[in-house]
């Protein structure tokens, strides 16, 4: 999922929104304690990190319900940031950086479709699909 988004964003030209940022914070998150709970002959800390990976993926599939709901009913007034040329240009670096990584696309927008359905769309298919899978792995581990 990363990747295509890095594909998306630095081949195809779209810019990600604050949305967007987050939910790929949550992936590497979920990735990261994934990792975490899988290298780790420890039963306590399997759980502990199957638990964390399960927490991202919901903080993922939720960001991404919210975009979709965006998507499906866009507000009058949009307001998901600047570009990022204006934030370095108005803003000292020290300001700019954090406002780099909220993005700075429109999340309402939709700019990219596969079979009718949008990049949150598919996003949140992900973050469920990781979900029921970190349950089963959570359930396994506890018996």
């Amino acid at each position: 999922m990363l990747a295509f988004g890095m594909y998306l964003q630095h081949v195809v030209g779209l810019e990600p929104c604050p949305m967007c940022i987050v939910q790929r914070y949550a992936l590497v998150l979920v990735a990261i304690f994934t990792a975490i709970g899988s290298a780790t002959a420890r039963r306590g800390l399997q759980v502990f990190g199957t638990l964390l990976a399960l927490v991202s993926a919901a903080g993922g599939a939720y960001t991404a319900a919210q975009q979709s709901w965006l998507q499906w009913y866009p507000p009058e007034v949009v307001s998901c940031g600047r570009d990022l040329y204006g934030m370095i240009e108005t803003f000292p670096l020290k300001r700019a950086l954090p406002m780099i990584f909220r993005g700075g696309g429109d999340c309402s927008q939709i700019d990219w479709t596969f079979l009718g359905l949008s990049i949150a769309n598919w996003s949140f298919i992900c973050f469920v699909g990781f979900g029921l899978l970190l349950l089963a792995l959570l359930f396994k581990r506890v018996r």
